[in-house]
């Protein structure tokens, strides 16, 4: 029986319905509500219908974090397109590259990136130019599409190498909006700083605010933490979900000067490991607020989950790995042995698990881990498994099971094996950094020989 037609447009325009007063984006001196937001959605839609983009195209959109991204992205599902997004701190070269990849029908752009299309082969050869302000009044229905049909192309933000298209379908995308609307719980009063762009599009499916900070990602070190503050006191955010980088640099930031966020009561980081030392940063620096530290990836958002609290009281990196919670109970995890090559079509996915107890890699399946990969079937075979029709995801990290909590030990590729024993740099090296006086360190493997690297202050 075929799946019944959908369109992951639909949760915006319900929360639309609900909430057409209420301020759906923040961004700086700018601010749109959930009514607007609505309209200027359908009349851009209109105008991408009439320049020729039809339901299955796939659109480039190169436009940094802001109204007008979402704006434009909204209207691409409206009318069954597929929006292929670039981060805007790509390079030109890993741009070219993408477009190639993604054989694009359309794109849309800043001016500066229109004008730099003007000189790249691979962006002239886009048919259609849309312009990111044109809107028309012509009335056009909300076009509902398969379930599988491609809604969001996301790129890896690797530097070297083909970059792996992640291909989000609305079927896709409908799953992780239910599994992070329960992790996070997005409440309507909620005022929400996402760094992070698929969050925000989850505030809009629920109705809840959101305030983009005055934030470079293409500069991370430029971030300016006053400014930030000054955002969330001004706005009163409730809720950041940003990167350990950016929560990092608040939280020291308040430290050195004394400072309280008086509205904020979450935070969610991940993307990156958290140590106890900085959990500890962490649960300083933002006294009394809930910090949940999600561990993840491009292709399977969340896996686990824990607390800063946890981390920083946690002494497990005295016995081999770093804690990252209990697996989401929507996502199926496994662990294998770990291997460099590609594991073709099982019968049994059990057949690969290693024993109680042991480190192995990591893999996950669920409806909101990614199933594939546009127009990249080396990725595929790298990173997939296919058991009995179901699709397992290989993470690349390593890890271990303990007490019912999942515990990592680094990448798959960085680990060393040694008289029988397998070492993890990545431990090491957090436990070099948590010494006083020590700057970083590392674990080399030299022939027959370890070598401890550190460096001093």
């Amino acid at each position: 029986m075929k799946a019944k037609q959908l369109n992951i447009v639909n949760l915006f325009l319900e929360a639309a319905h609900k909430f057409p007063k209420k301020t759906a984006i923040i961004a700086g001196d700018s601010s749109i509500s959930f009514g607007d937001l609505e309209r200027e959605v359908r009349e851009t839609a209109a105008y991408y219908w009439e320049q020729g983009v039809r339901s299955g195209d796939r659109v480039l959109v190169f436009v940094p974090m802001s109204i007008d991204l979402y704006r434009s992205v909204l209207a691409l599902f409206y009318i069954g397109a597929s929006a292929v997004f670039l981060d805007e701190w790509v390079s030109k070269e890993r741009l070219l590259l993408c477009c190639k990849i993604a054989e694009c029908k359309a794109f849309i752009g800043t001016f500066k990136a229109r004008f730099v299309g003007l000189f790249a082969k691979e962006i002239r050869k886009i048919p259609i130019k849309l312009s990111l302000k044109k809107r028309s009044l012509v009335k056009k229905d909300l076009v509902l599409v398969d379930p599988e049909k491609t809604a969001l192309i996301t790129f890896t933000t690797g530097s070297t190498g083909t970059p792996k298209a992640a291909d989000r379908s609305h079927e896709f995308l409908a799953a992780q909006f239910k599994v992070l609307r329960k992790k996070i719980n997005p409440q309507v009063y909620d005022i929400d700083m996402p760094v992070l762009p698929i969050v925000l599009f989850l505030n809009l499916g629920v109705g809840c605010t959101s305030v983009i900070a005055s934030f470079n990602s293409r500069k991370p070190e430029s971030i300016k933490p006053q400014l930030i503050i000054d955002e969330i006191n001004t706005f009163k955010v409730t809720r950041i979900t940003a990167s350990p980088f950016f929560v990092r640099a608040i939280g020291v930031y308040l430290m050195k000067h004394h400072l309280t966020l008086e509205s904020l009561d979450q935070i969610f980081t991940g993307g990156a490991p958290v140590f106890p030392d900085e959990a500890s940063l962490y649960c300083k620096a933002f006294w009394g607020v809930d910090i949940q530290i999600v561990y993840g990836s491009t292709e399977a958002e969340p896996i686990s989950s824990i607390s800063a609290e946890e981390v920083r009281n946690d002494d497990s990196l005295k016995h081999g790995g770093l804690p990252v919670g209990k697996v989401h109970e929507q996502t199926d995890l496994k662990l294998i042995e770990i291997s460099k090559e590609d594991i073709p079509e099982v019968d049994q996915i059990e057949a690969l698990e290693l024993a109680e107890g042991g480190i192995g890699e990591i893999i996950v399946a669920g409806d909101h881990v990614l199933k594939r990969y546009y127009n990249n079937p080396e990725a595929f075979a790298a990173n997939k498994i296919v058991s009995k029709g179901r699709v397992w995801h290989r993470t690349g990290d390593s890890g271990f099971i303990k007490n019912n909590q999942l515990f990592l030990t680094g990448r798959c590729k960085q680990l060393i094996g040694i008289n029988d024993q397998i070492i993890s740099p990545f431990i090491v090296e957090s436990k070099l950094q948590a010494l006083k006086d020590v700057t970083m360190g590392t674990i080399v493997h030299l022939g027959n020989k370890l070598i401890l690297v550190v460096e001093s202050q």
